[in-house]
């Protein structure tokens, strides 16, 4: 058992504290993300578990999508994203 005067502990838990909370704010080392795959028209539709034809209407009516050397290709986040914001259904 240690026994430490009133002061002694106040100083010892501020301590404490400081370092918990300084700890807390300090930037921490993550790896860097791999980029995220880029998905086909065909992906996405099998993704989300509709046609080619129902994922080409989504996309005329504000669907995100990449176009990329004549090929037309979707972020799932981006996709997701979109699809909350704007509750698309296939009776769009």
């Amino acid at each position: 058992m240690i026994i430490v005067e009133e002061d002694q502990l106040r100083q010892i838990v501020s301590e404490s504290v400081k370092q918990a909370l300084h700890n807390e704010n300090a930037p921490t080392k993550t790896s860097p993300k791999e980029p995220e795959p880029l998905l086909t028209r065909e992906q996405m539709a099998k993704e989300l578990h509709i046609s080619l034809v129902t994922i080409t209407d989504w996309m005329k009516k504000g669907l995100p999508y990449l176009r990329l050397h004549g090929r037309i290709y979707f972020l799932r986040s981006e996709v997701m994203t979109s699809m909350k914001q704007n509750r698309l259904s296939s009776s769009m």
